[in-house]
């Protein structure tokens, strides 16, 4: 009887462990399938196969189920990380991006003869992450199709003579100020560590150094773009002037930029960092921020940068916490003072609960900004732009106010629902190499305001969003009203709905159509490549 029994359990631990090993499998297997997802079509399925079979080391297809997870875990945005590709393709070389991309025409041109190109709720065949800091869903991702991730083109490369620096398309701001800083240089480049050069850099760029020369955009030197028939070229005022323009804010329209030659300059440490403000300080803290923008074009203020204000409101505690970022590029006779542009403005007085303002390096103020929210919750943006008025700003700042009472209603669990304040005076417009913006003739000091909110359940995020939505509209409203009001929207801060290319006014729009129509005629970026912002151009008849 005994026998009998060891036998049986025997057979059960051996039919138990064969259980564990199948049921082990099959949750590696569906790891990936952490969100409701469509079937995988069968395109998408042959095309995840070509691109493994002609870039064996380079194709990370979901039966590598750890390796898979991991790529879709790198997004900051959890909604990102819940968009499921057929693949992930992580090219080591440009060559081999020019190979992905030339599959991908094909495959774009293939579906365009026989079928319609736009499957799924993304559309398209392929999409291009940098540093996937885009809280957009499908903005740097794609469901059932291709996802193209550029981590391994994350080169920094300074020039001998130091002025200038040549950075991979995959690179990330922390990756060049740590470079950079230990060479005594800077480049005008992004305020957080952790978003990436490309997105950024194609969206404008407002950086530490925008007073001295202009937004991110005009500083770039040359890119290197893999165009649409996988041809590698460069684009700079002497080759391709056209698309270097373009490319100047035109976003992901026009190629895949592998390489940006951005121009550096000396810097040492800067200075910089948070003031923390009590809720009832809001009044001044505004009154601050619209007195201060009326010196920063002054002589005495050619150092001082990085004005930012912020609100934020954190419903679970109905708590509101304020902050001013501050920054000098030229540092304070006596570290532990401020520098004189600062100490002359209203924000030296302005009682706080504390501040962080110290010397130090680009790369630790970068990382600062970055702390203050890290990865992996849930994100969304969006963005007005008004004129440097006070009852503008003020009432911006009032009906953020009473977008309150329906956050404490609903109460979104782990909410942060912040609005953000920051200069652009229209000297800054004008530095640098121009840009299709449509800020070069703009003779008013403006004020963007954007929302980044930041939340922890998947149920709420339509009334979050409906919420900015209806909050930016009111802002707008009213400006409209009080002539206030400016066409701009900084693309960077725009949400889904939004369109920033019309904003740039309608010749700089027409311009990055025609770029798009010489670079792309059959439109791979605007229909073949899903995310970003599109240039709206209407499909070609194929001859």
């Amino acid at each position: 009887m005994a026998s009998e029994l060891a036998i049986i359990l025997n057979i059960l631990a051996i039919i138990i462990s064969i259980t564990y090993l199948i049921l082990h499998r099959l949750r590696l297997s569906l790891l990936h399938q952490n969100v409701e997802t469509e079937p995988v079509s069968i395109e998408a399925l042959n095309l995840a196969q070509k691109l493994a079979t002609t870039l064996p080391n380079s194709v990370i297809l979901p039966q590598n189920a750890e390796d898979f997870k991991k790529g879709l875990k790198a997004y900051w945005a959890e909604q990102e990380s819940e968009v499921i590709p057929a693949c992930i393709v992580r090219p080591r070389t440009v060559q081999e991006l020019s190979t992905a991309i030339k599959i991908f025409k094909r495959e774009y041109d293939d579906r365009e003869n026989g079928q319609d190109a736009n499957k799924g709720p993304y559309g398209g065949i392929f999409a291009v992450r940098g540093g996937g800091h885009s809280p957009v869903p499908g903005a740097a991702s794609i469901k059932g199709g291709a996802q193209v991730d550029l981590r391994y083109l994350n080169s920094v490369t300074p020039s001998e003579d130091g002025k200038s620096v040549v950075i991979g398309g995959g690179a990330r701001w922390m990756d060049v100020s740590r470079v950079l800083d230990e060479r005594g240089l800077a480049v005008a480049g992004g305020r957080n560590a952790e978003v990436g050069v490309g997105g950024f850099t194609l969206g404008g760029g407002l950086s530490y150094f925008t007073h001295r020369f202009g937004l991110v955009c005009s500083n770039v030197i040359s890119y290197e773009v893999v165009l649409a028939d996988g041809s590698i070229t460069t684009a700079s005022a002497d080759n391709n002037r056209d698309l270097w323009k373009a490319l100047k804010g035109g976003s992901n329209n026009f190629g895949v930029v592998t390489k940006f030659t951005l121009k550096s300059f000396p810097c040492g440490k800067i200075w910089g960092g948070l003031n923390y403000y009590p809720a009832f300080q809001a009044t001044k803290l505004l009154a601050a921020f619209h007195e201060t923008i009326d010196k920063m074009d002054s002589d005495d203020f050619s150092h001082g940068a990085g004005l930012i204000i912020t609100f934020s409101y954190l419903p679970r505690y109905n708590l509101q916490i304020l902050g001013a970022n501050l920054a000098s590029t030229a540092l304070p006779e006596n570290p532990k003072k401020w520098p004189n542009c600062w100490q002359a403005t209203p924000f030296s007085s302005l009682w706080r609960y504390w501040s962080t303002c110290k010397v130090q390096t680009v790369t630790s103020a970068t990382w600062e900004m970055a702390n203050l929210n890290m990865g992996g919750r849930r994100q969304t943006f969006g963005s007005t732009t008004i004129l440097n008025d006070p009852a503008t700003v003020s009432a911006a700042h009032r009906i953020y106010t009473e977008a309150f009472s329906s956050l404490r209603s609903v109460n979104p669990k782990g909410m942060a629902f912040s609005i953000i304040f920051q200069p652009f005076l229209a000297s800054w417009a004008r530095k640098g190499d121009e840009n299709p913006l449509g800020l070069r003739d703009t003779t008013e000091s403006l004020v963007i305001v954007s929302f980044a909110v930041n939340w922890d359940k998947r149920a709420d995020d339509e009334f979050v969003k409906s919420t900015v939505h209806l909050t930016l509209e009111k802002i707008e409203a009213f400006a409209a009203a009080n002539k206030t009001s400016h066409r701009f929207r900084y693309l960077n801060y725009c949400n889904e709905w939004q369109k920033p290319f019309e904003s740039y006014g309608e010749e700089n729009w027409q311009f990055l159509k025609d770029v798009s129509r010489k670079y792309d005629p059959e439109g791979l970026f605007q229909r073949g490549c899903v995310g970003g912002f599109k240039l709206d151009i209407e499909k070609r008849a194929r001859d």
